[in-house]
């Protein structure tokens, strides 16, 4: 076994002997790995909905502007190497064994002093940084996992900037049952005087975060619906406008067909604007967004079939609003897996309810989470009025989902990320056989 394997292996295992730590914990531990002179500047991301997003569209503006840019984000699709990046490259899995061991080691100086084990996310953070602090790229971006107060990542005391994406309910056995409560807990990042950028999208939420961001005297660079101008769509790219307080960019262009990432793409620049660095200018915004990319969000994989992880009623409206402007001339085939945590028997009502699908293929996931096909079939057929095939294997569902599709339909694989790991997995196997 490789010590890249050995490594994940350890990290997968660790949910089984170890428990979340507190904040402060996490921060005692990263010092204690690179003490206090990371030289970079760091971008903070919280949000529901469009985290990984804007992450990705941000770091594209940052390294056509000249600056090279760290980037962890979560969850991973295929391989965990994909939540530690420098300029889009992930790490290799060599250095990959190198980090994990130096944290390894420095977690055994920690248990001396009276501190615990980390979690699965933590270990994974602290590798970042420890990667970060030995590469030294000029801007660290930092997604954190699924809340913002109690976040791991939450531990670094004074990023450059911070960011909340879309709020929606999601997480609400940790985070709250309701929209307030959970815009508490991702108003949680802010810290005292640093910029912070949301989007104006729920009056319940756009008060919580003003209150913080108010109480901290955190400069609020606020996305407003009415500065996204001139929105057209083809199926293959979006242009539109963005109106800001610095620039006016016009005809911003993204390689994608989704809607829901023109909001995205906003809040990146706005970000990229509050950093304040004279590197980036309206040229290098306009080619930081077109160049960027995110799988597993409206990702054409082959011709017609599109991955989208659209895992909760935010996501999956925001599926439903660019599906009905997709220009299909044919059926729309729909491939759907979802964990069991979720709402989603609101996510099935949506679905059903759009009439948008002629064949849905309900498939189980490999994770201990998915919800039962049991209780999947029980819930579609209370929507009633739609077509479904219900199976325990994705790769029967995916492979049965091209078998059926004709040239002119469009098919899209929707749901947990799971899925859309499993799918991209297959593909690649496919294309190896």
């Amino acid at each position: 076994m490789t010590a890249y394997a050995k490594a994940t292996q350890y990290i997968d295992d660790i949910p089984r002997f170890a428990g979340k730590n507190t904040v402060e914990d996490t921060g005692r531990l990263l010092s204690l790995l690179v003490g206090n002179d990371m030289q970079s500047r760091i971008v903070h991301v919280a949000g529901t909905n469009g985290k990984g997003s804007v992450c990705a569209y941000l770091r594209s503006i940052l390294m056509e502007s000249g600056r090279s840019v760290g980037m962890f984000i979560s969850p991973h699709l295929e391989t965990m190497r994909e939540r530690i990046s420098i300029n889009g490259e992930w790490i290799s899995e060599e250095e990959f064994g190198h980090v994990f061991d130096k944290v390894k080691a420095g977690i055994g100086e920690a248990e001396k002093q009276g501190l615990s084990h980390p979690s699965f996310f933590e270990y994974l953070f602290l590798m970042a940084m420890y990667y970060f602090y030995e590469k030294k790229p000029d801007i660290i971006i930092l997604e954190t996992g699924l809340g913002g107060r109690l976040d791991a990542t939450n531990c670094i005391r004074k990023p450059a900037v911070c960011i909340i994406t879309e709020i929606g309910y999601d997480h609400m056995q940790y985070l709250g049952d309701t929209l307030e409560e959970i815009a508490t807990e991702k108003a949680g990042i802010m810290k005292d005087k640093v910029p912070v950028v949301f989007q104006n999208k729920r009056p319940e939420t756009t008060k919580i975060l003003e209150k913080y961001a108010k109480k901290l005297e955190c400069p609020t660079i606020m996305l407003r619906k009415e500065q996204i101008l001139n929105f057209n769509r083809d199926n293959k790219t979006i242009d539109f406008s963005l109106h800001t307080g610095y620039y006016k960019y016009v005809s911003l262009t993204l390689h994608t067909a989704a809607r829901y990432q023109a909001e995205n793409a906003s809040l990146a620049v706005l970000a990229a604007e509050a950093l304040k660095d004279s590197k980036i200018t309206p040229d290098t915004v306009k080619r930081g967004l077109w160049a960027a990319s995110w799988p597993g969000r409206m990702e054409e994989i082959l011709p017609g079939i599109f991955l989208d992880g659209a895992h909760n009623e935010d996501g999956i409206e925001a599926f439903l609003d660019t599906v009905r402007e997709d220009g299909c001339v044919g059926k729309r085939l729909l491939l759907f897996g979802v964990v069991a945590d979720k709402r989603y028997g609101k996510m099935i009502r949506m679905i059903a309810d759009s009439c948008l699908f002629s064949q849905v293929m309900v498939t189980g996931l490999e994770t201990d989470r998915s919800a039962s096909i049991d209780r999947l079939k029980e819930t579609w057929k209370q929507c009633g009025g739609i077509s479904c095939r219900f199976y325990e294997d994705a790769q029967e569902a995916y492979r049965d989902l091209l078998f059926s599709k004709e040239a002119e339909d469009t098919a899209y694989v929707v749901g947990s990320l799971y899925l859309i790991g499993q799918i991209k997995t297959l593909m690649r196997r496919m294309q190896d056989d």
